[in-house]
């Protein structure tokens, strides 16, 4: 099958360079493993889950927030949020497409992309001249290097599964991982009556805001400034802040600044325990390295995601590194060359993929152009 641009994802980065594409007339499709778009987000979240920005910046392109949408949106309404976009824009993705391989062909003039349908067992072939990897960086979940890990006798789970702590009252729990998502998951378990215990080996609405404004040095200093002010002095809990400020350590190692919903009261009330670096594991039985140790039921690995785009993308030294992250510096990150893009992989949450899917659609789009005019001038045209 032939078409313009292949999307790869129907996550938000895909949906967005969708409407994009769209408002640019360049037909285009989408390939999508799942059953439906928006996966993540419909069936590998938990509960309470709500986004860890505020509404300012994380809209699509070309469809603004509904007046009444809260500072910090829960997940069902982004949801429905997602949805009339789709409906507006009128995205029809290609799903049960699991993507197996994309290579350049034709001298390096189209992209070879096959991929399996999953529903009726046989490899379809496209042929694109852009190709655009919106699988995303929470593509896959990341699963550390813990001696042991394996063998635990308990239940253990990615956050990727994890749906309420209802399941998990009267036990003990421990929580790998002390992001966003780890600290809102344990928050969840102890409110659901679980024994909870987080390991923690380091530690905002108004620091993004200011960063319009401010070099992030200033609103580092700011922020935690405040932070110290709101919190005290967190390291008699197990808490210790990173040498560099959020802003700056988000900008080198993608994680983002932890936005408290209520877990930081929960440890300094000893309703959930910090617990330092693992050493191993033995059975249920987990051993730290500060010498003390204990039995759990059950292990929720809040440890993030990766980016698996490498395991398909054959011909991937064009946009991406070899972690299957851009190997382009941002803002130039989402272009590669011989027709590759990415979309999603910045880092910087919705905020960015709506910048990354207006980038990448007016590129193509300028692409376009520049050939038709070149054939038009070519052909004695005017």
């Amino acid at each position: 099958m032939e078409t313009r641009v292949l999307i790869v994802g129907a996550g938000p980065s895909g949906l967005a360079t969708s409407a994009c594409l769209t408002r640019h007339s360049i037909p285009h499709l989408i390939l999508e493993r799942e059953d439906c778009y928006a996966s993540l987000w419909k069936k590998r979240t938990y509960d309470r889950l709500g986004l860890h920005l505020a509404k300012e910046f994380c809209f699509l392109p070309h469809k603004p927030l509904p007046p009444d949408a809260p500072t910090y949106m829960p997940k069902d309404f982004f949801l429905k949020y997602i949805d009339d976009y789709v409906s507006q824009f009128n995205i029809k993705p290609l799903y049960h497409r699991t993507v197996e391989s994309a290579s350049l062909v034709e001298a390096g003039k189209k992209w070879r992309i096959e991929a399996k349908n999953t529903l009726e067992g046989n490899v379809e072939v496209y042929h694109a001249e852009f190709l655009v990897v919106a699988s995303g960086e929470n593509n896959e979940g990341y699963i550390p290097d813990i001696k042991g890990l394996s063998c635990f006798p308990g239940e253990i789970l990615h956050s990727n599964h994890y749906k309420s702590g209802s399941r998990y009252k009267s036990k003990d729990v421990l929580v790998i991982g002390c992001g966003n998502s780890g600290m809102e998951i344990a928050y969840d378990l102890e409110d659901h009556g679980a024994r909870t215990s987080i390991v923690i080996r380091k530690l905002v609405h108004r620091g993004m805001s200011l960063l319009n404004y401010l070099p992030t040095y200033m609103v580092d200093t700011l922020i935690t400034m405040l932070a110290r002010l709101e919190y005290g002095d967190l390291t008699k809990f197990g808490i210790y802040r990173p040498p560099r400020g959020p802003f700056a350590y988000k900008n080198v190692s993608g994680r983002s600044p932890v936005i408290d919903v209520g877990t930081i009261g929960k440890i300094q009330n000893e309703e959930i325990k910090v617990v330092p670096e693992i050493l191993n594991i033995e059975k249920n039985n987990v051993k730290f390295k500060n010498g003390t140790e204990k039995n759990f039921d059950a292990i929720v690995l809040a440890t993030g995601y990766k980016s698996a785009a490498n395991k398909w993308l054959k011909d991937y030294k064009y946009a991406l590194n070899g972690d299957g992250m851009p190997k382009n510096r941002v803002p130039e990150h989402w272009r590669g060359e011989k027709g590759l893009y990415c979309a999603g992989l910045s880092r910087r949450g919705l905020f960015g993929v709506s910048m990354d899917a207006e980038a990448i659609a007016n590129d193509i789009n300028k692409v376009i152009t520049n050939k038709k005019e070149e054939f038009n001038s070519s052909q004695g045209y005017n």
